[in-house]
């Protein structure tokens, strides 16, 4: 654990190094491919960095946040767009926005508050289901894929929901949730765009969304434009976890995770264009509970059939489980010498 700590200490302290290099040096050069080939060290980088961490957590968080979020956020800072435009005020904010999954809140309301009691009721429910693994060998196959669907999404609004509220102190501004309560989606637009993972909808949507349906409209009718953008951005995002799955096993992909979230993207292409048909606006009005229902059934069907099953083959969230009470029993020790 302790070699773990330093080589995290390591890369991040390296990955600062570059994002400095990045603020001071980047703007200086016209946007365009200049400006691109100034940071593309910088990204070849990132795509390393996950490669020096043997433990689950560290490797996939620096995977998500360093070769995913920030080098995508470079690529676009290169071209004059993104979320790092305007150029933050200082380096401070610059690094943040960069490294980590936070935007600017545009309109700032309550939501900024840190809800005490609703993480400590998530945190209650995260340390029964990491208990809950000492008996995966016995628990039926179904059983295990929903534990693994409640413990990512767990694990995710805990690391995430303090690390937004306290950037958001240390940065003095409003900052954007990154869930919006996922599991009363209505639709897999409503899911996808407005609910699940908010900062990667922003980044998916700016960086490849809005490029492919603009570079499509010329050649297709925007209908089509906008079906092509939901498939290539899906399809980005499946390779992409792809790319932090075999930075956690070192294994060669499945191509599963890919097949989900393409799926996930047709069909989402289809919803839209389905409920933009004056038939469907004027004749088929469908319950919100109905809604509910078709979208958290596709999504657990496809999540089982697709998604959580090389999860379970590899071990990776028993994994994820035993790190995390391993790591609770080293921060014990550690504070029981004092």
């Amino acid at each position: 654990m302790e070699a773990e700590l330093r080589n995290f200490i390591l890369v991040w302290l390296s990955a600062i190094v570059f994002v400095s290099y990045c603020y001071y040096v980047s703007p200086k050069i016209k946007a365009g491919v200049f400006r691109f080939l100034s940071v593309l060290p910088v990204c070849a980088l990132f795509l390393v960095l996950p490669l020096f961490f043997s433990s689950v957590h560290f490797s996939s968080s620096t995977a998500f946040y360093l070769s995913g979020f920030a080098n995508l956020k470079l690529i676009l800072f290169a071209f004059d767009q993104g979320p790092l435009l305007p150029l933050p005020p200082n380096l401070v904010h610059f690094i943040c926005f960069t490294c980590f999954p936070i935007k600017l809140q545009q309109n700032p309301n309550s939501q900024n508050r840190f809800h005490k009691r609703a993480f400590a009721f998530r945190l209650f429910l995260f340390f029964l289901v990491l208990h809950v693994y000492k008996y995966s060998q016995t628990l039926p196959h179904y059983v295990l894929l929903g534990l693994c669907f409640v413990h990512l999404y767990l694990e995710l609004e805990i690391l995430l929901a303090p690390l937004k509220f306290l950037l958001s102190i240390t940065l003095g501004c409003d900052l954007e949730p990154q869930f919006n309560e996922p599991y009363l989606a209505t639709s897999l637009q409503d899911l996808w765009g407005r609910r699940w993972n908010l900062m990667v909808s922003a980044i998916f949507r700016s960086g490849v969304y809005n490029p492919v349906r603009g570079a499509s409209r010329g050649l297709i009718n925007s209908s089509w434009a906008r079906f092509m953008g939901f498939f290539v951005t899906f399809l980005v995002s499946g390779l992409f976890h792809e790319l932090v799955y075999f930075y956690i096993t070192r294994e060669a992909p499945k191509w599963e995770v890919t097949l989900f979230f393409v799926l996930n993207g047709v069909c989402t292409g289809t919803e839209v264009a389905v409920k933009r048909t004056v038939f469907f606006q004027r004749r088929l009005p469908v319950r919100p509970v109905v809604s509910w229902l078709l979208t958290m059934g596709f999504v657990a069907v496809t999540g089982g059939l697709l998604y959580f099953p090389q999860f379970i083959r590899s071990g990776m969230m028993e994994r994820r489980a035993n790190e995390t009470l391993f790591f609770i029993d080293f921060v014990k020790r550690k504070f029981s010498i004092f």
